[in-house]
């Protein structure tokens, strides 16, 4: 493979960072080590975890075993007749397939939601013709558990053998694969349990439900493993280690790392990128936030700020004068992602592989959903709008405009960012993803949005674990129409309304300020709330 078809160029701050690093980065041959899986990299406090952390170096070559296997699978459920792929998993388990097949241009259900209308969707569309994915490394993620049980639930109902049309991916000797054997469901892949969930995407979790659905997934690891003999060497020239040093390499660091497309043909890319840098760095009160922009149009582009880096996704090779610019096919840059925020690990100082308040988060959720407290009177309702904000936030604010003015008065001018956390339907509420750009227009500053609880698993890390530089908008609703989960005390509504608040009480422990927007009467609610954000 040549700097034709992978590359990485620098530019500004980025390639001073990558002279500064990049001979240090060399000679104590990390690209090689980490290759090799040496798990000395990240110090003597992430052995334990890089230790068995370290099979994603592998997959081009592991993973080769898999593609017959789903090729079979795929032409059998196609010859019955079953041909709708649908995915149910969180963070990688789902990010993944979504770019993969996204690429392809092949239909792929990814539901990642607990929104009570995406899963009804879901589990009504097409039954008869409908496989299901479950994916989960333990089988004990409560969003995927959930999901399994409502599909399960729909295939028996529409007298479907329900066995017949699930297939699992998980790690081996979980429990999930233990009671997906005993259930006798149509296929069980076991993934490499070495291998994190955010590195996950060459591994049985990405290939299997993206190889159902028609995605060469023969060519996306060809195309990764030509590319990892570059990404391990030791050489100033190798990809990887030029991209972890501009990632975390500037000085003073340029922690908001704005994804733009530029030009590439990977679709939704930096959905996954963001997914894996934030949860893998963002800890320790350190940590790189990605920012997905849509277009190399973005304010942050052109903002000029100090503690901003552009990352430009290009097709092939260009000319940049300031910042990033990263080409290549999926499957290499898949593994030169991988390698670079290993790298970014290494010089932030912290262990890329694992993620402690992810975990704080389905902790806190979990508390709630077994007590099932109602909810906590408002502070202040504006029409269809009931507004909550942590502890002085909304002191003598009367209505929506207002709150949202008290939450920005928080922002900081210099290092700070606001996140949107939209606990919604991702497809039936998609209007409130494009305010993402007036916000960074009206406040000058980097802006993310995530749609919840899947960003609990990418972004969510850095809310909690990063520099405590952010500011909250967390936005829920009711839902119009519930959906129940099969043998559990809990409905998905439930469900989403424990994940939101603990993701809430979590922050506002950390001392970040939150403003919580429900709408009461999603529609009107969803309306005002947009004509006010861009306001």
């Amino acid at each position: 493979m040549t700097s034709e078809t992978l590359g990485v160029r620098t530019a500004g701050a980025a390639a001073a960072a990558v002279e500064a690093h990049g001979p240090a980065l060399v000679g104590e041959h990390v690209a090689s080590r980490t290759a090799g899986r040496d798990a000395d990299l990240w110090g003597p406090d992430a052995v334990s975890e890089a230790a068995v952390r370290l099979g994603w170096v592998d997959l081009p070559r592991t993973s080769q075993e898999l593609v017959p296997r789903i090729t079979a699978l795929r032409e059998e459920l196609a010859a019955s007749g079953v041909d709708r792929v649908v995915l149910c998993g969180m963070g990688g388990s789902s990010l993944a397939p979504e770019v993969i097949t996204g690429t392809a241009g092949v239909a792929l259900t990814v539901l990642d939601g607990t929104d009570p209308g995406q899963v009804l969707r879901a589990v009504t569309t097409d039954i008869e013709r409908t496989v299901v994915v479950v994916s989960s490394k333990s089988g004990s993620t409560v969003e995927t558990d959930s999901q399994r049980r409502a599909f399960e639930a729909a295939f028996t109902a529409a007298g479907i053998d329900a066995a017949s049309r699930v297939v699992v991916v998980t790690d081996p000797g979980s429990p999930l694969e233990q009671a997906s054997t005993e259930a006798g469901y149509r296929a069980v892949f076991a993934a490499d349990p070495e291998v994190g969930g955010r590195y996950s995407a060459l591994s049985a979790f990405g290939l299997v439900p993206s190889g159902l659905a028609g995605a060469d997934v023969q060519q996306l690891l060809d195309d990764a493993l030509a590319a990892s003999e570059l990404l391990a060497r030791d050489d100033l020239d190798n990809p990887g280690l030029q991209l972890g040093a501009a990632l975390a390499g500037t000085q003073p660091l340029r922690d908001k790392v704005v994804l733009v497309p530029d030009g590439t043909p990977l679709v939704g890319f930096g959905d996954w990128a963001e997914q894996l840098v934030a949860e893998s760095t963002g800890k320790e009160g350190t940590g790189l936030l990605p920012v997905v922009a849509g277009s190399p149009d973005a304010p942050e582009v052109s903002s000029g700020a100090s503690d901003v880096l552009v990352v430009r996704l290009t097709a092939g090779p260009v000319e940049v004068t300031d910042g990033v610019a990263v080409w290549g096919s999926l499957g290499a840059q898949m593994l030169l992602w991988e390698h670079a925020t290993a790298v970014a690990g290494r010089l932030l100082g912290i262990n890329p592989f694992d993620q402690p308040d992810v975990e704080r988060a389905k902790t806190a959720a979990r508390g709630l959903l077994d007590a099932q407290p109602g909810p906590d009177p408002a502070d202040v309702v504006d029409g269809s709008v009931e507004l909550r904000g942590t502890n002085g936030l909304l002191d003598g604010v009367r209505d929506l405009p207002g709150a949202v003015d008290a939450l920005l008065a928080h922002l900081d001018p210099d290092r700070g960012y606001l996140a949107v956390m939209a606990y919604l339907d991702r497809e039936a509420d998609a209007a409130l993803a494009d305010v993402r750009d007036d916000l960074a227009r009206r406040t000058g500053r980097p802006v993310t949005f995530g749609w919840g609880p899947r960003f609990l698993h990418s972004t969510g890390q850095y809310h909690k674990g990063g520099p405590a530089t952010g500011v909250y908008l967390q936005v829920t609703g009711a839902a119009t129409q519930d959906v129940e989960v099969p043998d559990r005390p809990y409905t998905f509504a439930s469900l989403i309304a424990a994940q939101s608040a603990g993701d809430a009480q979590v922050l506002a422990d950390a001392g970040r300020p939150v403003l919580r927007v429900h709408l009461t009467d999603r529609a009107e609610g969803l309306r005002l709330l947009v004509a006010t954000l861009r306001s």
